[in-house]
Order: structure tokens, then sequence, then C-alpha cells
């Protein structure tokens, strides 16, 4: 937490959903050697590292490079989608101390999910958590026409322009703008290094969640802390707001920070 300016706050909070709020980067996993068996085609070495935090679209692209399939790239895609799916609403489980701190930042901040997930996960693994009320955005890369999960153009409004994904900036770069506050005055909480890039590039202060990478990238985030339900962080979000006890129970969907 040190990295953080002494006296510095957030003026809202946007999070990653993989692995950060939500246990689902083991689904990924799963939903990859599934894939990879049902085509009868082995994991290259590393591939689990590689993958993580890679939206679905390319990783589907990536199985096939590095089995040299590339005329299995759609089916590939389609099936890896297909399975998180099943293994989404089979078992969704938060990240420890996840619901806790999302509902404590919630009593004074504007909240929303950058994610490179498809938007139907997202919202399906929060809505089964009892979190989904919490945000008042998620922001999904677009998935071109005819790539599977594409959406409708009406399905999310809010992203009027292309977004591309993490580790572009388009993700974070447009869940700070809809929570109307300048990036350098959100944080981004994060797991993977491209997502940590994401939030970066588009100057998010990043606070990464996990074991620390050994990785030139992880000085791009401004701390880590093991987990969400550390006290140090735990703390830390408290002294955001003045009277934590003041607004619990009460749905923060639609209040005005302070």
């Amino acid at each position: 937490m040190a990295r953080f300016p002494a006296n510095w706050s957030p003026e809202a909070v946007v999070f990653d959903c993989d692995g950060t709020l939500m246990d689902t980067e083991r689904h990924w996993q799963d939903a990859r050697n599934r894939t990879f068996r049902e085509f009868g085609l082995l994991p290259p070495p590393g591939f689990a590292e590689r993958a993580k935090g890679v939206h679905y679209v390319d990783c589907g692209r990536l199985m096939a490079q590095e089995t040299n399939k590339p005329e299995l790239t759609a089916d590939l895609t389609a099936s890896l989608l297909e399975h998180f799916l099943f293994l989404v609403a089979e078992d969704p489980l938060t990240m420890p101390g996840a619901s806790e701190f999302v509902r404590l930042c919630a009593r004074r901040l504007p909240l929303a999910v950058a994610s490179n997930c498809p938007l139907v996960a997202v919202e399906e693994s929060l809505g089964r958590a009892g979190l989904r009320k919490y945000f008042r955005h998620i922001v999904v890369p677009t998935v071109p026409p005819g790539e599977p999960g594409a959406a409708e153009p009406a399905e999310s409004p809010e992203q009027e322009n292309p977004v591309r994904p993490k580790p572009w900036p388009d993700v974070y770069a447009t869940a700070a703008r809809l929570c109307g506050v300048p990036p350098r005055a959100a944080l981004a909480v994060e797991d993977s290094l491209t997502g940590v890039e994401s939030a970066w590039r588009a100057g998010l202060r990043v606070l990464g969640v996990g074991p620390l990478p050994r990785d030139d990238r992880s000085g791009q985030a401004d701390a880590w802390v093991t987990g969400l339900d550390s006290e140090e962080v735990l703390q830390w979000a408290r002294s955001w707001v003045s009277d934590p006890d003041a607004d619990a129970g009460q749905d923060p969907v639609g209040r005005k920070p302070l």
C-alpha cells in the first residue's frame, strides 16, 4: 500500500472480475482443458499462464496458433465460451474478501467492472453472488460481429464506440468515464498482468491482488496485496468513508459519490 500517495483516496473503483471478484479463473482453465480434449489436442507447455486474463476470442486464436490448427480458430473459440458459461453458471464463487470490500467501497463511491469476460458471464456470476447491484456500470470488450458471444448493438448502450480488450486501455478508460471521474482519480483492482497493463495505460491507479508476479509489468501497479481480505486493504478502504455503518443495508446504485 505504501506506493499510493499518503493522502490519496479514489473517487471511483473499477474492478476486474475473473480472479479479482469471482473465482472464475479456474473455470477458464477447466474450459480450456475441456476444449483441448474435445478436439484431441494437448495444451502447449505454459499455456495456462500465457492465457491468463486474455480475452476469450484472442485465447481461442492462441489455442489454434499454438497447436498448429489455424483452421479450428472459430470452433475452438466457440467451444471455449460454451464450456466456460456452463461452468460459471454451475459454480459461482467469490474471491476471499471480495464481497466485503465491494460493499465497503459502494457505501461512498461509484463502482464499475472492467472485464475481458463476455457480458453474460459477468452478469451471471455477479448476480448469483449477490454483487451485481453494487456496480453502476459493466464494461466489456466489443466482440466483432460473427464471433462467438457477439452482442446485439443495443445490449450495452453505454458503450457507444468499439472497446478493445485488455491489455488495451479501453475497458478501464470507458469505466472511469462512465463513473464520471478522470482516470487518475479512479482505482483499478486487478489480479493479472494483462489487466494491470490495461489499467496503467488508461491512467488509473492500480491495486494488484494476489501473489506478486515475477515480471517487470508488476511495477505498473501502485501496490500489491495478497488478497482483498487482508486487514491492510480493508483498513485503507474504511478510511474513505466517514461513517462505515451509516449506510449499511442501503442499495448503493445511483447514489452520488462524496
